[in-house]
């Protein structure tokens, strides 16, 4: 029933800014945990920024000063804005989400199913 579902990649040039959303539907009772991560043809998968209430924030080393992740609750939304892109943030950008749903007791890792961001002249 629960559901993540990502949008806002698409082609930019280098310098350019993105913001991404990853917006969760259903019934959920309250959501712990959001995360963005990425994946490029060939490489693994590399976090890219997690936030865990309001304060406990972590951003991957290549994205420190150029990307912001935030989220609201409301909308049970998360949101990464991408600023100073660079060639090599091209990937498929996934959404992660750690979650109880109302029909569950424990919390529960729900993954979207990527947006492409491809920086480019």
């Amino acid at each position: 029933q629960v559901q993540l579902v990502e949008s806002g990649g698409g082609l930019v040039q280098p310098g350019g800014s993105l913001r991404l959303s990853c917006a969760a539907s259903g019934s959920i009772w309250s959501i712990t945990a959001w995360g963005w991560y990425r994946q490029a043809p060939g490489k693994e998968r590399e976090l890219v920024a997690t936030i865990r209430g309001s304060d406990t924030i972590n951003y991957g080393d290549s994205v420190k000063g150029r990307f912001t992740i935030s989220r609201d609750d409301a909308e049970k939304t998360v949101y990464l804005q991408m600023n100073s892109l660079k060639p090599e943030d091209t990937a498929v950008y996934y959404c992660k989400s750690d979650l109880t749903p109302r029909t569950g007791w424990h919390p529960t890792t729900y993954w979207g199913r990527g947006t492409q961001v491809t920086v480019s002249s």
